[in-house]
This record gives structure tokens, sequence and C-alpha cells, in this order.
């Protein structure tokens, strides 16, 4: 009952005219960056970041925004994997298996259906279960001392996309390179670490910065190194015809989809990649030789599409209720909370109760929204894909620009800015993922200071470090995380490779 009663006061805040308003625009604007081949949920969120900034939103009202931002780009990354074959981002990928081939065979609009319909499905199962599971984690994680909060770190640094298939190797080299940026500027007992004698470094890495300079800018880069300056050719729309008998054959496979999908999101590191791909893959075995899947089976639509919408909402409930991301994009979400001077994790739900709850809230009013838009409005989001993205890029770098220094009113920043942006390029060239990076900056301070309170309570003994039941399963469960990707990850790596050629079978 007190959930419920929580969740009406939610309510309460985001029906408020300002954050009915920001998070209708954010999932409009989620849905067209989500559409946008490359760019994805964290390059979009990143871009807006300082627009909430430089608006002057409320803490809620921002964090409302951004929020629906996230889950937009994920309903919008399946129309240019249906209609180009090109996936708007990694966990669209999936979509492409059947997706293109009903495309093909002139039922795009209904595949564009079919997808929208099955992302609210998965969405909206997700967030029932953030209901559900976020109070009873955030009160458990109340028991947490300084020693468990820092195995809990390790934990998030140990299996961020190692699952999926990420090398494990170049993500610790990235999380450790985050970890030494996060050390500047001047500490808890006033020393000054990699400052070089600059004057704005004494505050350490603004993480805004650093998020906009890694993703936007260097998206940026790579386009001009690759010249695309042409739209692509979209595929023609027919009018959509799906019927009341179609969603009821869909359905199974959402619910399915959504359920696993949810579960693969609460997972720190799992993330939607890995929703989708297990949505598909257990579909298939289900349906069995009853399906036509790789040749335009509507069930090879749903199924990703729930599995990758409901580990969107799912891995909100790490970051909300531990302060842990469990995706890319909610990374750069917990740095908004911190920009904003709110603390996620368990005390989150109590001292800004209104807040989480009014994201709780909106999500769930979004997923009606992003409904309601994404079936009638499809063919203005299908028009985007012809608009050649010389125009576009440099649109949304600009905002960029304008929105960091109306924070800052700095020029230094946009210098800072642009060397991340460059530092970014040179990493994603290396293949060297940028995720843990941000992971690193943003957990890196409070890291440190749990360990320091740690060592001060056990007057310098380590031992204090997994002298607990919970920290020694944390400990174990991190090892897990940097173990196992060298066995599932090829596993999974062949199976998806495996999974295209039968679409190239049924062509």
């Amino acid at each position: 009952m007190e959930t419920l009663g929580f969740l009406i006061d939610g309510f309460g805040v985001a029906l408020a005219p300002e954050n009915l308003i920001f998070g209708l625009m954010g999932a409009f604007l989620g849905t067209l960056i989500g559409a946008l081949p490359g760019l994805g949920p964290s390059n979009g969120v990143a871009i807006l970041i300082p627009l909430a900034f430089s608006l002057g939103l409320a803490p809620e009202t921002a964090l409302i925004m951004l929020t629906s931002v996230y889950a937009g780009a994920m309903y919008g990354g399946r129309i240019s994997s249906i209609l180009l074959n090109i996936p708007g981002d990694e966990p669209a990928m999936m979509t492409c298996l059947d997706g293109y081939p009903m495309a093909q065979k002139g039922k795009a609009a209904e595949a564009l259906a079919i997808s929208a319909v099955a992302s609210f499905v998965g969405s909206l199962i997700a967030t029932i279960g953030l209901i559900l599971v976020a109070p009873v984690l955030a009160d458990f994680a109340l028991s947490f001392g300084p020693a468990e909060y820092f195995a809990l770190f390790l934990v998030a640094f140990a299996t961020l996309g190692g699952i999926t298939g990420k090398n494990p190797m170049k993500m610790v080299v990235a999380a450790c390179l985050g970890l030494m940026i996060s050390t500047m500027g001047i500490d808890n007992t006033g020393v000054q670490r990699y400052t070089f004698g600059v004057l704005e470094l004494y505050e350490g890495v603004d993480f805004i910065l650093a998020i906009v300079g890694l993703f936007a800018i260097s998206e940026l880069l790579f386009f001009i190194e690759e010249k695309a300056g042409g739209g692509k050719q979209k595929m023609s729309v027919n009018k959509i015809d799906l019927s009341w008998s179609d969603i009821r054959h869909i359905m199974p496979s959402s619910i399915r989809g959504g359920i696993l999908g949810f579960i693969a999101g609460v997972l720190p590191g799992a993330g939607a990649s890995l929703g989708s791909f297990i949505g598909y893959t257990l579909e298939k075995k289900i349906v069995g030789k009853k399906g036509y899947f790789g040749q335009g089976d509507p069930r090879g639509v749903a199924a990703p599409e729930a599995g990758n919408n409901g580990a969107s909402s799912g891995a909100l409930v790490p970051m909300l209720t531990l302060g842990v991301p469990g995706s890319g994009t909610t990374a750069v979400l917990l740095a908004l909370l911190i920009s904003l001077n709110i603390t996620p994790g368990p005390l989150m739900f109590t001292q800004n109760a209104d807040i989480v709850w009014g994201v709780i809230a909106a999500l769930l009013i979004g997923n009606f929204l992003l409904l309601i838009l994404n079936i009638p409005m499809v063919g203005i989001f299908v028009k985007l894909l012809s608009v050649p993205p010389m125009f576009l890029l440099p649109i949304v770098t600009m905002i960029a620009f304008v929105g960091i220094y109306s924070i800052s009113n700095t020029t230094f920043d946009l210098y800072f800015m642009v060397a991340f942006g460059v530092g970014g390029y040179i990493l994603r060239k290396l293949e060297i993922p940028l995720v843990p990076i941000i992971l690193g900056l943003l957990l890196g301070p409070e890291m440190e200071k749990n360990l320091r309170h740690a060592m001060d309570l056990s007057n310098g003994e380590w031992s204090i470090l997994w002298n607990s039941g919970l920290a020694i399963g944390l400990w174990v469960f991190a090892g897990l995380g940097l173990i196992l990707p060298y066995i599932v990850g090829p596993i999974l790596r062949r199976r998806m490779k495996s999974e295209p050629s039968s679409v190239n079978e049924g062509d």
C-alpha cells in the first residue's frame, strides 16, 4: 500500500503541465534520435543534457525529459532496422532479422506497427517490474556498509558490457582510465592531484563535459572521416493494416520478451543487447517449425523489440536503488543526477521520493505516449532517414556547444569538451569502449570515499573489504563477471553471426 501511495504522488509530479510537455518532447526527440543509424540512446541523452541545463529545468523535469528521450530512442531504433536493414543501435540488430524481410514483402508498415506494440508491452512489463522490485532492493541496500559498496562498484566495472561480447580487457583499460580521470582535482585531505597548475581543474572534471565530448564530438569526427554526405534510400511504407488478430498473434512473444528483457536489464552490464538476443532466440525455439523466422515472421520482430525495451527500463533498477548504472545510457543519466546534487541509491527513495516516483510514473505515461506517437506519426520518422547526415550531425553538435557554454559561460570548457571528443575518437578507433570511462569518472569519487571510510573503520586493515558474507558474494560475482565473458562471449558471438545467415537464405 505504501508503494501505491508513493506511485500516486508520482503521478501528481508526472502530470504537472511542464513535466508532461517536456516528457512528450523527450519522447518525440528520442524517437527521432533512435531512428538515426549510429546515434543511439546514449548519444541522444548526452547531446540533450546541456539543453536541459540551459533551459533551467527543475531536477524532476530534466530527469523526466531525458528518461523519455531514453525510452523514445529505444523505440526509434527499430525504424532503420526494418526499413534499411541498418540497426539504429546495437540492441535493434535482432529486429533486422525478420523486420527487413517483412519490409521487402511490402509489409513495412505492419512491421513498424508490430514493433511499436511489442515495445509498448515490453516497456510496460519492465516498468511494473521496476515499481515492484526497486523499493525492495532499495531497502536491502540500506544494509550495505562502505566495504559492501566498494565491492558493488567493482561488480559494476567487472560486468559492464562483458556478457554482450565486448573485449573484457579493453573494458578494464577503459574503466581504469575513467578512474584516473576521476582523481583529478583536490582530494578530501586538500592535496592537489593532476591539476598541473590549471585553476579550472582544481574542482575536478565536469561529468557533462566529458560525456558530451566523448559521445557527441567523437561522433561528429567519425562522420567527417567517413564523409557520409547522402541520405539513405528508404523503402516505401504502405498503409498500416494491423488487425486485433495480428496483435493477439504477437502478444505471447511480446510478454515473454518483455519479462526476459527486464531480467537482463536488472543484471548490471547485461543490458538491452542481451535482452533482445535471448528474447529472439527463446521465441525461435518455442515456436519451432511452426514459424518462419528469418523470412519475415512477425514474432521475430515482436520478441526482440519487447526484449530490448524491457531491458532499458530494467536497467533503471540498479541505477536508482544502488547508484550503479545497468547500461550505458543509465550511466549518462547517473551523471545528470550527480550534476543535480542528487545522490542515487537507497536513500534516494526517502530523500528524493518525489523525483524517483515522478520518473517512474512518467515512464508509465510515456509508454502510452510513445505508442500513440509511433503508429500514426511513423511517416514523419521515416522521412528523417532521407535527410543527409551532413546537415543533421552539425546541428546536434552545435546544440551541444551552445548548451555547454550556457552552463559555465567559459571557453575553457568548450576546449576541454573538444579535447575529450578527440580522445574519444582515438579510443573508438582503437576499439576501446567509452561507457566504462564514464562509469569510472562517475563512480570513482564514491568508490574512493567508501574505501577511505572502510580503512578508517578498520585502522588500515584491508581484510575489512571481504569481512562479511555479502562482501564476499559481491567479490565472487565481480570475479565471475571478468571470467565469464571469455566463455560466454564467443558462444554468443557465434550464435549472433549464425542468425543473419538464415535471413539471407530466406531471401
